[in-house]
């Protein structure tokens, strides 16, 4: 459900209703953050995140939980290429995450899709 006023108040909206209220609209991009994960390190829910994705023609773009570079390689399988991106806070802060190395593994993996037939 999504959650309002600081997080701090759960309205009866779905994700994906309230996403589909915005179609058409002008949206540019939706930031999901799955506010249990965000900011612990636990890793994105990626489930709750690529469904919301498949089910509206906004982009969405991933938050809250980006916890290792192994998040990062797991954004270059074929499955998550529904994703415009994620944003990453703490692991990037901290170091879990080093950002040339994430820059150059993302680039690598836009290069390849654009050399695929």
């Amino acid at each position: 459900m999504v959650a309002v006023e600081g997080w701090a108040e759960t309205s009866e909206l779905s994700v994906i209703e309230l996403a589909k209220r915005f179609e058409g609209a002008g949206v540019a991009a939706i930031i999901y953050t799955d506010i249990d994960r965000d900011g612990v390190l636990a890793g994105i829910n990626w489930e709750s995140t690529l469904e919301l994705a498949r089910a509206t023609s906004i982009p969405v773009i991933a938050s809250g939980g980006l916890a290792s570079m192994a998040d990062i390689e797991r954004m270059t399988q074929p499955e998550f290429a529904v994703l415009e991106g994620a944003i990453s806070g703490r692991a990037l802060y901290d170091g879990r995450i080093d950002s040339r190395e994430a820059l150059a593994l993302l680039r690598a993996d836009q290069l390849n899709r654009e050399l695929r037939p």
